[in-house]
């Protein structure tokens, strides 16, 4: 098992038709470090430094995690996983064509 992997993945909303799996410390630090700066604040600034001390071996990567279900909650874009794996299985499932 991946030591930066999360025990299970969150899923946040990136735009309104668009949800992204957040399974590791990777995955987490690069969508917090894109988060836009106008929007960033004290929460977004504590789940960022504990996923890179995670990240450097000096917090558990569940803190991370927890840190990071924090911002997200806090930031509206947590999405719920059962929605969210079903959502991802039908677009799996599916050829992308339309059947005529």
């Amino acid at each position: 098992m991946n030591p930066e992997a999360f025990g299970s993945p969150l899923f946040v909303r990136r735009a309104t038709y668009i949800v992204q799996e957040i399974a590791s410390l990777p995955d987490a630090i690069d969508f917090l470090t894109e988060w836009p700066e106008d929007h960033r604040d004290l929460i977004h600034q504590a789940a960022l430094m504990a996923c890179y001390d995670a990240f450097d071996g000096r917090k558990p990567v569940s803190v991370a995690r927890n840190a990071f279900y924090s911002f997200a909650k806090r930031a509206a874009i947590l999405e719920d996983a059962t929605s969210a794996m079903q959502w991802l299985a039908a677009c799996k499932l599916g050829s992308g064509k339309v059947r005529a």
